[in-house]
């Protein structure tokens, strides 16, 4: 009776599941054009941006959300794609519409539109735009890191200019984050985007990055000091090529090599050290993941356990504790993901020389983010025993 009962309980949860996944392809048809596993971003950019012109683009991101996605297609600059048609359809008030989603790329997109069709006399509308912008605390400064994406296309990929502009965006209320967030966007442009105008962006990117220099520009004058560890921290995929990678498909001894160009900075300026060793911390969580960040919070102990042993790569103490402290942070991104992701992460990485700062960080970022009482105390309760005093 019992096997009886197990296999009828069995028979009512696939029914249950397919039930449900029928439902998503009643909803959103779309999906079963999608299932082919070898499409390439540049189809599935054109696809969504057509999707977004027929059915509208607040339609086309929940179609984004569900998609099944081939491994390796960067979810952060598709989301991106959408939210710049729903920029052209809804305008500013576009962002009432975004949600945290793809690491909040549908805010990024509305502040870049409202860039480049007004240009600087927009500056006073992004920042109270980047105010509404979803998620939680950190989503505000957030919102200029997006910006900087679209200041340096906006300044014709000079990055000096950019950064010129950038430094217009902050305010004293958040001790310039805003431009130093600005600033590490276009950063991030200069070495991976280009979209909008590719044969300007590959003419302008050889000034910025000099083969007797590997950690130029963030080392260069002109990226002021309170900007630089934001530098650092996406500087990585420049890293990266410079230790020979191929960045579809890196490997863990390209991360070996790579790690070592951190290690070039000075000891006293830790702040700069430790950030570059951060940034592949951030870096892995999305690698480990095939790019997929919709799926952050459900990464599996062996995808975190690749991360960890990543990290170990480093090969120094300091080093260590900074890309893990960084991937730390990328799981529970500002608390916008599921808090266990985090925990087990921490839970898995066995060293206590290493365990206890995961957990410390953890508790300090929860601390930062989230002021409900409910939440901290049920999270406290959730870590193992011997964490659960301090974090109380």
């Amino acid at each position: 009776m019992r096997y009886i009962l197990t296999a009828i309980f069995s028979l009512i949860l696939i029914v249950v599941m397919l039930s449900l996944a029928d439902s998503k392809t009643t909803i959103y048809p779309e999906l079963y054009d999608l299932e082919n596993n070898r499409l390439s971003f540049r189809y599935l950019s054109n696809y969504f941006n057509d999707l977004a012109e027929k059915k509208g683009a607040s339609y086309a991101y929940e179609v984004l959300k569900a998609a099944p996605m081939p491994p390796g297609i960067d979810m952060h600059l598709l989301g991106h794609v959408v939210g710049d048609a729903l920029y052209q359809q809804e305008g500013a008030g576009g962002m009432s519409i975004c949600t945290h989603d793809f690491r909040n790329a549908c805010s990024h997109s509305i502040v870049i539109g409202l860039l480049v069709e007004k240009g600087e006399k927009a500056l006073p509308e992004i920042n109270e735009s980047c105010k509404l912008a979803p998620g939680g605390s950190g989503a505000y400064t957030m919102c200029f890191h997006g910006l900087g994406h679209g200041v340096l296309a906006y300044a014709g990929y000079d990055l000096l200019k950019a950064v010129e502009l950038c430094k217009k965006t902050g305010t004293p209320e958040y001790h310039n984050a805003e431009s130093s967030q600005c600033i590490s966007g276009a950063i991030m442009e200069i070495i991976g985007g280009g979209f909008n105008d590719p044969l300007l962006w590959k003419e302008q990117s050889k000034k910025y990055f000099k083969d007797d220099n590997p950690l130029y520009p963030c080392a260069s004058d002109f990226i002021p000091n309170e900007a630089k560890p934001l530098c650092y921290v996406y500087l990585t995929p420049h890293l990266f090529k410079l230790a020979g990678a191929n960045l579809a498909r890196p490997t863990a001894l390209d991360f070996e090599k790579a790690f070592l160009f951190c290690g070039t900075i000075p000891e006293h300026k830790p702040e700069n050290r430790d950030a570059c060793y951060g940034g592949f911390g951030k870096e892995f969580i999305v690698l480990a993941k095939d790019r997929d960040i919709r799926n952050i919070e459900n990464m599996t102990d062996q995808e975190l356990l690749k991360v960890y042993r990543w990290c170990l790569l480093a090969h120094g103490g300091q080093g260590v504790k900074a890309c893990l402290h960084h991937a730390l942070q990328s799981l529970y991104w500002g608390g916008e993901n599921n808090r266990r992701v985090a925990i087990r992460f921490c839970e898995l990485v066995r060293d206590s020389f290493y365990q206890s700062p995961c957990f410390e960080n953890l508790i300090g970022a929860v601390s930062f983010y989230i002021n409900e009482r409910g939440y901290r105390q049920s999270f406290c309760k959730e870590l193992p025993f011997i964490y659960q005093k301090e974090c109380l």
